[in-house]
């Protein structure tokens, strides 16, 4: 490729002169403007106006007159820029066209309106101290900053959980939801699936949910979802949301002991807009799913061709990783393809201890660790009731399910600000946007700590995915417990080395993909370990992204994608591969 730069040449333009305005000059000056008085306008080195208050002054005028306003030098700043007055405040295009009188200047060096700035106060909600997962420098997840980009409005959450008991702090972002738990015996409130998913407790009786099983009061836990999600915020009152100018769509699936995998099904594509058999259709169909539930077991094809389809539809499915400390591979939805997996961590920034890893998860965001002390848990709405609805209360919690309406949070943050993306732009932004843990990770937790700021910056200005993408589609067969195969791809054209959130897309298909070994190559010959064997992840089929740190590793040469059957008895193809660097 050929790049031509054009030199700059001498100007001789004085401040008489008059400016021609180009295409590009108005473009660039509509891309900056705002409603102002003044605008702040720096000329280049070696220009009479750089120095002169009378050369400015004159220009200015010579530059009203063009643009038919009249402008006035009013002071020089201590940067040597010239502060020049509008007159009256003037609308967005009459101050365009006045920049654009000055950017078309080869002498001017920039020309940007004086703004008005305010004070960045923390949100008045009287419990925001305690939301130290929301601001905290070391381990939170730098949401404050987001919010002057975006707040969430336009965009509507399905929480599929425990329906949604009555809460003032959060009920002006709750729209229609549907109750789907179609056993009376988990239901509790004497029917089957209605409309109403309101949660009318879910406390059990020692043994009542399986031998040896203690006693458990309600928890409230789809109504502590929303709040850090969604809660009011600036309302005097309680906590804030961390996309508070979003909706709450609750589909209630859990209920006394748990929820089945059917009812949870029906909700994914209902909530996204598909159809169920005598459900009204969806009034309010969700962006974005948060699923903060969870089983043991590898995810089935039905609990996938659900979420396939949801995300088919452009929906974006986030799930918790789980709570006993354990791969991920072994539990479902979390070892689901195409989702988001959340993995928790502490107050110190460390993955919590009860938090489940593996190269299945996808990102790690506060989840509490109340193991130190309650108020490094996560404090969001709940109800007082021990068994049914009583007074309305905050709590803190601490689990996966606390940490995935962090990252849903963000989700609808950036889909707020950029209603174009993808859900696989989503979660390759949220990979690329995340920050390094600044405590420590056994097992695997994902591209690191979810930094809701830099994301949300980042699509908002058109970087979702970054990068450019290297693939190969040339399918290649994986022999039966046999010796690995490779498939490569050449990087060029870029400089230095890899990046440390180097995105690896991997489509194979494969019955009981627990037998797969999987490796990257660098072209170093350095391999890096993508995923393990398992003989406890039976599922399908491996269709994800893997976040591998290849800061280490020069960018441009020849990769290679190694995958290995470890078993007999099942066989499959890697269909293609791609990298993002």
């Amino acid at each position: 490729m050929t790049t031509t730069v054009a030199a700059a040449q001498p100007s001789t333009a004085t401040a008489t002169d008059q400016v021609a305005v180009t295409p590009a000059a108005q473009a660039a000056a509509q891309a900056v403007a705002a409603p102002a008085e003044r605008l702040i306008v720096g000329y280049k080195s070696g220009a009479a106006e750089a120095t002169s208050n009378s050369a400015a002054s004159a220009d200015a005028e010579t530059k009203g007159k063009e643009a038919g306003e009249n402008l006035d030098f009013t002071r020089r700043l201590g940067t040597g820029a010239a502060l020049v007055g509008l007159g009256d405040r003037l609308g967005t295009k009459d101050v365009a066209d006045v920049i654009a009188q000055y950017r078309a200047d080869p002498q001017v060096a920039y020309a940007v309106p004086d703004r008005l700035n305010t004070p960045q106060a923390d949100p008045n909600d009287t419990e925001y101290t305690k939301q130290w997962d929301l601001y905290e420098a070391k381990a939170g997840m730098n949401v404050p900053g987001a919010w002057s980009t975006s707040t969430g409005s336009g965009v509507t959450v399905a929480v599929i959980d425990t329906g949604y008991v009555a809460h003032s702090d959060v009920a002006a972002n709750i729209v229609a939801g549907y109750d789907f738990i179609s056993d009376t015996a988990v239901s509790v409130d004497g029917d089957g699936r209605d409309s109403n998913p309101a949660d009318p407790g879910d406390y059990y009786a020692a043994n009542e949910c399986g031998s040896g099983i203690p006693a458990s009061d309600s928890s409230w836990h789809g109504t502590h979802v929303a709040g850090t999600i969604a809660a009011v915020t600036g309302n005097n009152k309680g906590i804030a949301g961390i996309a508070y100018g979003a909706k709450i769509s609750p589909l209630r699936v859990l209920g006394k002991c748990g929820g089945y995998d059917s009812d949870i099904i029906d909700a994914i594509t209902w909530a996204s807009g598909g159809t169920v058999s005598g459900v009204p259709a969806n009034a309010n169909v969700a962006k974005v799913i948060n699923m903060s539930l969870g089983g043991s077991g590898a995810c089935t094809s039905a609990t996938q061709s659900a979420i396939t389809a949801a995300v088919n539809r452009g929906t974006t499915v986030v799930v918790a990783a789980g709570n006993d400390n354990d791969n991920a591979a072994g539990y479902s939805p979390a070892s689901c393809n195409n989702v988001i997996t959340v993995a928790a961590t502490g107050r110190t920034g460390s993955r919590a201890s009860y938090s489940n890893y593996g190269s299945i998860v996808d990102i790690s965001a506060p989840g509490g660790d109340m193991s130190t002390a309650t108020a490094n848990g996560i404090y969001s709405t709940l109800n007082s009731g021990t068994k049914t609805p009583s007074s309305e209360s905050y709590a803190y919690y601490q689990g996966t399910s606390m940490a995935t309406p962090h990252i849903v949070g963000l989700v609808v943050l950036m889909k707020s600000a950029n209603s174009s993306l993808t859900p696989a732009q989503i979660e390759t932004a949220i990979k690329n946007n995340a920050r390094a843990l600044p405590g420590t990770c056994s097992g695997g937790c994902g591209a690191g700590l979810a930094d809701a700021t830099k994301t949300v910056q980042a699509v908002a200005s058109g970087g979702a995915t970054g990068g450019t993408t290297f693939s190969n589609t040339t399918a290649l067969s994986i022999p039966d417990n046999g010796s690995a195969v490779e498939s490569s791809i050449a990087v060029g054209g870029r400089i230095g080395n890899a990046p440390s959130t180097l995105q690896v897309g991997v489509d194979i298909t494969h019955t009981y993909r627990g037998d797969l070994v999987i490796d990257l190559v660098a072209p170093d010959g350095s391999t890096y370990r993508l995923k393990s064997s398992s003989t406890s992840d039976s599922a399908d089929n491996v269709n994800t992204t893997y976040t591998v740190d290849a800061s280490g590793e020069t960018a441009n040469g020849t990769w290679k994608l190694r995958v290995q059957d470890v078993a007999a008895s099942d066989t499959g193809k890697l269909n293609s591969w791609k990298l993002t660097l």
